[in-house]
């Protein structure tokens, strides 16, 4: 795998995805009016494509994985808050889901590629020069 910059990789393209349904959801309805939760549930999906960026561009895979960790997180806190919104009525049962089905694959996407990082011996671009 070598991908040239943040936007190649499959991770960061899925939580971008994530952030957006998130902001779409949260714009009309109570949900929109529930100020704290409204921008808790946008900051933790909007952490996970910023901290693979931030990881990424820091160009050390040490640094790298501490940052996928950390967008690994915030997916989980992302998953966690879906659970909130629908049972707070914000969201229905099939909103629900594709959060949960989506927060999953990127949770298992950022895990198989640290991972990968790991066992691949490189060190990062910082490295190289």
């Amino acid at each position: 795998m070598n991908y040239s910059s943040f936007e190649d990789l499959p991770i960061w393209q899925k939580g971008r995805e994530l952030s957006k349904i998130i902001h779409v959801l949260t714009e009309t309805g109570s949900i929109s009016k529930d100020f704290k939760f409204r921008d808790q549930i946008r900051s933790s999906s909007g952490s996970v494509p910023d901290n693979i960026s931030e990881g990424f561009e820091r160009g050390g895979n040490k640094e790298f994985i501490q940052f996928l960790y950390i967008a690994k997180g915030s997916c989980g806190e992302a998953r966690s808050q879906s659970y909130r919104a629908f049972d707070n009525n914000y969201i229905s049962e099939l909103q629900l889901e594709e959060l949960l089905n989506l927060t999953k694959e990127i949770s298992s996407g950022i895990s198989n590629f640290i991972k990968y990082l790991k066992n691949s011996g490189l060190k990062g671009e910082k490295y190289n020069r």
